[in-house]
């Protein structure tokens, strides 16, 4: 009896302290720049969840270094539920590129959930006259190692996309990092490389002017902002798709009543039609997920990148 009084004096704090959570501000620490996708996300349901939770929600940006330094910061975090990471896709393909980081994704970091997807539009000049991802690939065929493609810089969703198409197209292309999106967008029209997987807020107007046309989506499904630009696995490139996504993570050790009410109330959040409408202004389409199968993707992905980031010998610059 004195031994089931022990046991349970021990499990009776872990509950009443999820219970009382959050009973001060929660912070995010965003992996990347102000303005950015993933900030423009966080930002988007960051009032919603502190109504939810009834607590200030304190968006912070902490970015370098592909979202390690956040992600750094966050891992060795007291794993309270206080201080949370909002990390994209890049997330698994970091350990493979970035010698020495601080942290073990996949064991350092608890999934809560995608907040959401955000696809890649695979552009080109109009110049080209390719209506199609098969008049591309021709081409690329006919003249292997003379063609290039873009990326926003090494080991972005941009690259990785641009990689895994290459791959699945079975095509010999010329990888092009630049500083960002734009400068990689201007090079597309200007012809001086061929193709680029744009997020698609930055490739919409652009493409509504027709200053770019759109192949392909680079995304497992059509985009919501572009329902009618087929995917390139629907063009018949198996395992071209890349996922592209922006996710919350706790420290390992959370509670997992405190991952399990930040996952309700977030689900709650992006089901709001005004949510819905701010990710759209960014071609962002909300995507819950339990934490479960967050982790479960995380490992997938961890597995598949790191296959990838080999074949093609990518590493940071």
């Amino acid at each position: 009896m004195k031994r089931l009084i022990a046991l349970f004096a021990l499990l009776a704090p872990l509950p009443a302290a999820a219970q009382s959570w959050p009973d001060k501000p929660v912070h995010i620490v965003v992996a990347f720049t102000p303005g950015s996708a993933t900030d423009v996300i966080g930002r988007s349901v960051a009032n919603e969840l502190s109504a939810k939770l009834g607590q200030t929600v304190l968006v912070e940006n902490k970015p370098g270094a592909g979202g390690t330094i956040a992600a750094g910061q966050v891992a060795k975090a007291a794993p309270d539920g206080y201080t949370l990471l909002l990390n994209s896709s890049g997330h698994t393909v970091s350990p493979w590129i970035y010698d020495k980081l601080n942290y073990d994704t996949a064991k350092d970091l608890r999934g809560i959930t995608l907040l959401a997807r955000q696809p890649n539009i695979l552009v080109v000049s109009p110049d080209k006259g390719w209506k199609t991802v098969d008049d591309l690939v021709k081409q690329a065929k006919a003249q292997p190692g003379k063609m290039s493609f873009g990326s926003a810089g090494v080991g972005s969703a941009t690259h990785m996309n641009g990689e895994k198409f290459k791959a699945a197209a079975k095509i010999d292309v010329v990888h092009v990092p630049y500083k960002g999106t734009p400068e990689a967008l201007n090079d597309v029209m200007g012809g001086r490389v061929e193709y680029f997987f744009s997020p698609v807020v930055s490739a919409l107007s652009l493409i509504g002017d027709k200053r770019v046309v759109a192949l392909a989506n680079g995304s497992p499904t059509r985009s919501s902002v572009l329902p009618n630009v087929p995917t390139t696995e629907e063009a018949g490139y198996k395992g071209s798709a890349y996922d592209y996504w922006a996710g919350l993570f706790a420290p390992t050790g959370t509670p997992q009543p405190v991952i399990d009410k930040l996952n309700k109330a977030l689900a709650e959040v992006l089901a709001m039609p005004e949510v819905k409408e701010r990710l759209a202004k960014v071609g962002a389409d909300p995507a819950p997920i339990s934490p479960q199968d967050f982790d479960a993707l995380v490992v997938r992905e961890l597995k598949e990148n790191g296959e990838l980031v080999k074949a093609a010998g990518i590493k940071a610059q």
